[in-house]
Formats: C-alpha cells, sequence, structure tokens
C-alpha cells in the first residue's frame, strides 16, 4: 500500500503573495540556495545536496515541487487556495519506495517544522 501525507497550513496572506513567498523562499530557508539555470534550487541537507525544481501556473495556485536529494525523489503537488484575506496551502508527498516507514514518518516530521517556518517567512513579508 502507498503511503502518502497531506499538510495544510493557513497563511495570513493574499494568494498572489503567497505564491510568489513561496517560490522565493528557498535562500531564506536554506542559507545556502542557489538558484539554477533552469529556475531549481540547489542546497545541502542533512542527508547531502538537494534539488527543488517548482512547475507553476500561478493563475491556477499551482506550485508543484519535484524534490530530489540523496537518497529519494519526490513529487509533491502543492496548491495555494484562496481563503478571503487569507491562503490554504496544501501539499501532498507520497512515500518513496525507497524509504522505510520509519525514514517517511521522520521526514514527515521534519516538513512539518519546515512549514511551520514557511507561514513565519510569508506572514512577516
Amino acid at each position: 500500500m502507498v503511503r502518502s501525507r497531506t499538510i495544510t497550513i493557513l497563511v495570513s496572506r493574499k494568494t498572489g503573495d503567497v505564491f510568489d513567498a513561496i517560490l522565493n523562499s528557498p535562500p531564506k530557508m536554506m542559507p545556502d540556495a542557489k538558484q539554477n539555470d533552469d529556475d531549481s534550487w540547489s542546497f545541502s541537507t542533512p542527508r547531502g545536496n538537494a534539488n527543488l525544481k517548482f512547475k507553476h501556473n500561478k493563475t491556477f495556485g499551482i506550485l508543484d515541487q519535484l524534490y530530489v536529494d540523496d537518497e529519494a525523489q519526490w513529487e509533491a503537488p502543492m496548491r495555494v487556495i484562496s481563503n478571503g484575506d487569507d491562503s490554504e496551502v496544501i501539499i501532498t508527498i507520497v512515500k518513496p519506495e525507497v524509504l522505510t516507514d520509519k525514514q517517511f514518518d521522520e521526514r514527515m516530521k521534519e516538513l512539518e517544522v519546515l512549514f511551520g517556518n514557511l507561514k513565519k517567512i510569508i506572514e512577516e513579508k
């Protein structure tokens, strides 16, 4: 059976602002993040080097991600949805086959912290 996890955060910002902030968040979250010629981001993690590429469409609130590190590759659909003056950010992560359930659970705990930090960065803008 395939495991997945959906994370939703409410952000106190308009949808367009949230969208732009997420696209530009890597250097604010990972000090060594560098943007590559293909608009992907490269940075280091506790598990080695990583690359993050957004497949985005602002009109439809699509911020899908392809994340590759030394352990696994993750394709994660992400959406930014208007909720009045606020926005909902929704991302679904499917466990890569190469990770154990324990490793996946650890990554999800890390992502909860990461998304908490992302929310703070967006709302401070």
